[in-house]
């Protein structure tokens, strides 16, 4: 019968009158018409579920890699928090293929900073939370200065990235702390730097470390603020394209790419939670530095607050 509606239907698109086809292929009129209809509601209905693209979530440099839509966005704030002020998405799109080598179009860039609350008729200024900006400073012991950073995964088996947020102690190099998922906001920031200061046994009324990250998203929400003045902490934000300000963080980052990123196809996240979660402790309590004595971080520390070894300043 379907074989014949759709003989009739053909015959009649071209013209033909519709009871002489119906006739001659043997259909009464109700029945084929109840099919063309029924036809037509299932092309709308699929119509309807029809979705778009999917979207990539990532962007490729000119090089051919791929850099993760949370990267661009940070790339976002730091143009904003500088030279970028006032551009709008179009000059920010520029700016973004010729600062750091993306492939990239102004929809794009558009859809990203919205999703940040950065377009220009958006923008708000906030005066009660100015911008801390860092300044080199000697640091002569542990809970001196702790740095934080955000460094990006790729999971190869499910073709996605994932998060990860350390915090680390400059002067014995402990990562006391970290956030590893598949997505980072504020909230996993303030996270992190609450279980390192009830890890270091700080408490209200000792001395606080000042914190020192970069211009991205999760750092200049306005509750990463907040914690970090609830906890008398004093936040401070490296200039716009000067990551050696965050130098500490950023090389622990690089010995983490080689250690453990590079050396590991992730099939999913529990994966690469797990190899991570491993990496961490290693880095931790095994892994010697020569700048810090020949010793792992954790080690290094125990000794310090125990007074057995005095440290090196340095500068930071």
């Amino acid at each position: 019968m379907y074989d014949r509606v759709a003989i009739a239907k053909r015959w009649i698109e071209k013209g033909y009158n519709p009871n002489k086809v119906l006739n001659s292929v043997g259909l009464a009129a109700s029945t084929y018409y109840h099919n063309i209809s029924n036809n037509t509601r299932k092309a709308d209905q699929k119509t309807k579920n029809r979705v778009g693209r999917k979207i990539p979530g990532y962007s490729m440099t000119r090089t051919g890699e791929k850099v993760s839509d949370e990267q661009v966005k940070e790339y976002l704030s730091e143009l904003i928090a500088g030279d970028g002020f006032p551009y709008g998405y179009k000059k920010l799109t520029i700016s973004l293929k010729e600062d750091y080598g993306l492939i990239i179009n102004h929809k794009k860039v558009y859809r990203l900073c919205k999703e940040l609350n950065i377009l220009r008729p958006q923008r708000k200024i906030n005066p009660s939370r100015p911008k801390n900006l860092a300044k080199r400073e000697k640091v002569t012991a542990p809970n001196q200065q702790w740095q934080a950073d955000i460094k990006y995964g790729y999971i190869a088996g499910t073709d996605q990235f994932f998060f990860h947020l350390s915090l680390i102690d400059v002067f014995d190099r402990t990562i006391i702390d970290y956030h590893v998922g598949l997505s980072c906001k504020a909230i996993d920031a303030c996270n992190v730097l609450k279980n390192a200061i009830r890890k270091r046994g700080l408490v209200p009324g000792m001395k606080m470390p000042v914190v020192r990250t970069d211009n991205g998203p999760q750092f200049t929400a306005k509750i990463f603020a907040e914690t970090c003045e609830k906890l008398n902490i004093e936040h401070e934000r490296i200039p716009v394209k000067t990551p050696n300000m965050n130098a500490y963080i950023e090389s622990f980052h690089a010995i983490l790419e080689d250690e453990c990123y590079s050396r590991n196809e992730f099939r999913d996240f529990a994966e690469a939670y797990r190899v991570i979660a491993e990496y961490m402790d290693y880095y931790n309590t095994r892994r010697i530095h020569s700048s810090i004595n020949y010793m792992a971080p954790e080690e290094f520390y125990q000794q310090i607050i125990s007074r057995q070894i005095t440290g090196q300043p340095l500068v930071a």
